[in-house]
């Protein structure tokens, strides 16, 4: 039977997967730029170039994309991992909060552009195409593992408002505090 209960254990796991793909998220964002020779600062939740740093279009968009490659790379490896295997419940988040992740900056796109809308105009693909895309994709991922190994809907309610309530905080803290985690 599939261990579904929601305990402080399983918590903790949301918590780390949240952190971790936030972190690694950004870290490719600021890795790419300075690869690419730009003085850039990384947050918790957003990275920037400095002052006087002015990139080409096309350094922006490859820049704009090494977060979701990351944040894909990190859902499809959980992903073989949870469908290959038997249940592992506190590995989950760290397929979930990817699908998560990129269907709400898809829909932010509506309020500013972010990786995906970016990527998408630059390539002249309209501003929700790749966003779609790669949300259906994740989506895709998160079903199959969820119909394997039939994941009750309390228990991806349950995982859905953890998931929301950490990105809320993380969103948040970023924004009152705007501290660097480098540059």
């Amino acid at each position: 039977m599939t261990d579904v209960k929601v305990t402080y254990r399983y918590i903790f796991s949301i918590a780390a997967a949240l952190m971790v793909t936030w972190i690694i998220h950004e870290f490719a964002h600021w890795l790419t730029g300075r690869i690419l020779g730009y003085e850039s600062v990384m947050r918790l939740n957003g990275t920037f170039y400095k002052e006087g740093e002015n990139p080409s279009d096309i350094e922006r968009t490859i820049v704009s994309a090494a977060g979701p490659i990351i944040t894909i790379i990190q859902g499809y490896a959980c992903f073989h991992l949870l469908k290959a295997n038997e249940w592992k419940k506190h590995l989950y988040p760290f397929l979930f909060i990817p699908f998560f992740m990129r269907t709400v900056a898809g829909m932010m796109n509506a309020v500013n552009l972010n990786d995906e809308g970016r990527i998408s105009n630059f390539l002249n693909l309209g501003t929700y195409t790749l966003s779609i895309i790669v949300c259906c994709f994740l989506f895709y991922l998160v079903f199959v593992v969820s119909k394997k190994h039939k994941l009750p809907w309390k228990f991806q309610a349950v995982t859905t408002l953890l998931v929301t309530l950490g990105t809320t905080a993380i969103i948040m803290v970023d924004n009152y505090f705007k501290f660097h985690i480098i540059g």
